[in-house]
């Protein structure tokens, strides 16, 4: 990637952004506050969370 294509790549995120709203920003924060990964996936990543699961519904 050319650092011409990242200032163009940038340049759109931040008009996107820009253009959305204020309240609808403000909603889009609040969601991602809220949401809350489980314990063993933030923590120790995908296979540990993947194998729980699997044996919960086993057992």
């Amino acid at each position: 990637m050319s650092m011409n294509d990242y200032v163009k790549f940038i340049t759109q995120t931040v008009v996107q952004h820009y253009e959305q709203p204020k309240d609808e920003r403000k909603q889009k924060k609040q969601q991602k506050k809220e949401y809350k990964q489980p314990f063993l996936m933030k923590w120790f990543g995908l296979l540990p969370f993947a194998f729980f699961s699997i044996f919960k519904k086993k057992g």
